[in-house]
């Protein structure tokens, strides 16, 4: 169990609101196909992921976000060129292609990851920069890479939350990772995600948190109607912008998260608190503690 990362109290019974019905079956299974079809097709090309052209990589995120029956709205500006550290609040696993539609970029993954069979070997190919979260030590020397990777004008991409997280609460943004920035003297770009049905009420289901599973996750999304996922892109940080990571990590904690230190979100988390139930988790579909990010 990490003993530096947060949890959150989110989960599939408490937060995840239910979507679709039996007639939307035969148009969920297509969904649900062509967008393992392009997963699959990206787990395949990953090994020469650095030869392919970013706005490729951009097609082909938004194919997967289309595939899956979600309309994507960007707003905002465009994210810099050159080494960039991009933070995003932590929803989906949906957030991974959204995210990537902005900027393609390295993700941060848990070190457990390396060691799965195929897509391990894969991912590292892929240029992941792997974090053990286990070892509270090894974390200045995860910051090293990410810094050695962002002043070789490569972009990383962090989720700071730590955790997902039902979309109605929200986590705060850990310090650690913006050292690297700080380091390697980059901009840092946040990025705010948000879902929403038709009417433009918050939607839940996209979430990935508690001890859901990707398969029930995705089966939410590829089974919902009229789902949005909105993408702003406010202004980048500047590397001289603040004084340390604490100040750097505030900044991009309140445009990503669309709020002040002060104006936090407490309802929901005192709300999901009242249910028993697992943390919220990472991608992997393990208890936040034991995540990727």
């Amino acid at each position: 169990m990490s003993v530096w990362l947060p949890s959150a109290p989110c989960t599939p019974r408490a937060c995840v609101e239910a979507t679709g019905s039996a007639a939307a079956v035969p148009r969920a299974v297509l969904r649900f196909a062509v967008v393992v079809a392009l997963i699959l097709a990206g787990v395949v090309l990953t090994p020469i992921g650095g030869r392919i052209p970013a706005g490729a990589v951009r097609w082909w995120c938004r194919a997967i976000v289309r595939a899956a029956g979600v309309r994507l709205r960007v707003t905002g500006g465009t994210a810099p060129t050159g080494g960039l550290l991009l933070v995003a609040n932590h929803i989906s696993w949906l957030d991974i292609p959204l995210l990537a539609a902005v900027r393609p970029a390295r993700m941060l993954a848990k070190a457990e990851i390396r060691q799965w069979p195929i897509a391990g070997a894969l991912a590292a190919r892929g240029g992941v920069v792997f974090i053990d979260r286990d070892r509270l030590r090894a974390l200045p020397d995860t910051v090293a890479r990410l810094a050695g990777a962002l002043r070789a004008g490569q972009a990383v991409a962090v989720f700071p939350e730590g955790s997902t997280w039902c979309g109605r609460a929200q986590g705060r943004f850990r310090r650690a990772v913006f050292q690297a920035a700080l380091d390697a003297r980059v901009p840092v770009q946040p990025v705010r995600i948000r879902y929403r049905i038709a009417g433009g009420a918050a939607s839940t289901a996209p979430a990935f948190v508690g001890d859901d599973s990707l398969l029930a996750s995705v089966w939410r999304v590829v089974a919902a109607r009229g789902l949005t996922a909105e993408v702003h892109v406010p202004p980048a940080i500047g590397a001289g912008d603040c004084a340390d990571r604490r100040a750097l990590a505030r900044a991009a904690e309140e445009h990503s998260l669309g709020r002040t230190r002060q104006a936090r979100v407490v309802a929901p988390v005192v709300q999901h608190l009242a249910v028993p139930g697992p943390a919220g988790r990472p991608l992997d579909g393990r208890p936040a503690g034991r995540g990727e990010r």
